[in-house]
């Protein structure tokens, strides 16, 4: 069934506005009419199948049944070093899928791209419409926060929020996740921090590790910025979310 982003929050029974794109899209495209089941999600974690109402060019959607969520039961940020466009888009969409709650951009040392704060909205503005379009697809209910990127001076404070935080660097030995999952088994609030295309230095990790973030290894094969994220995500969601 054809499923549809609201602009903002609602309720069982309401008649809620598609906005003009989605209008469009369903009109147009889906070749959808005056009657025709869908569904709804507001990305605040509420979902719905309505009936929707055409109104000339104004499409609208009755609230009919509300839907069982499909989040995960836990909460994951990926602090993710500034990668290219393309890289961070392919993240931002398979986070969404995977079930991540935020995805916050570092500025790191070999981060081979920058994003500055007066370029962010412009630079961000296609990753975030690739998540909202993987958020309709994979049925989640609630949207995956894209963060304007921060400073790596600002990355201390910002994993000291959660319960836990995981760094993964290539040059770890010893621990993995499975390993923390056993110790920790409870967690429900969890952080991981990925290097950009160049890695994480010395520096960045000494001062993560003085932070307090566990270094953990995905394996002896050296991976991808954009690999290391999904599958780090994954292998997370897998020990303590739903996966």
């Amino acid at each position: 069934m054809h499923r549809f982003l609201l602009s903002q929050r609602h309720s069982t029974g309401d008649e809620a506005p598609l906005s003009p794109d989605e209008a469009k899209h369903a009109l147009k495209v889906l070749r959808l009419g005056d009657g025709d089941e869908a569904e709804a999600i507001d990305g605040c974690g509420n979902a719905w199948r309505g009936t929707l109402k055409v109104c000339g060019r104004d499409v609208y959607i009755r609230l009919n049944d509300p839907l069982p969520s499909v989040e995960a039961p836990v909460d994951l940020t990926v602090y993710m070093g500034l990668v290219k466009g393309e890289k961070l888009e392919l993240i931002a969409q398979k986070l969404t899928e995977i079930g991540v709650s935020r995805l916050v951009p570092v500025r790191m040392e070999r981060s081979v791209m920058q994003i500055s704060a007066s370029e962010a909205a412009k630079k961000l503005e296609r990753p975030r419409r690739i998540s909202k379009e993987a958020l309709k697809q994979c049925g989640r209910t609630r949207e995956m926060e894209i963060s304007d990127p921060i400073d790596f001076s600002g990355l201390a404070a910002a994993i000291s929020r959660h319960q836990v935080c995981f760094v993964f660097w290539e040059n770890a030995r010893g621990e993995r996740l499975l390993d923390m999952f056993r110790q920790r088994p409870e967690l429900t609030d969890l952080a991981c921090v990925i290097g950009p295309e160049g890695g994480i230095s010395e520096r960045e990790m000494e001062e993560l590790t003085a932070s307090g973030a566990c270094v953990l290894t995905l394996g002896k094969r050296i991976l991808r910025a954009e690999t290391a994220a999904i599958a780090a995500s994954a292998e997370i969601l897998a020990l303590w979310g739903d996966m």
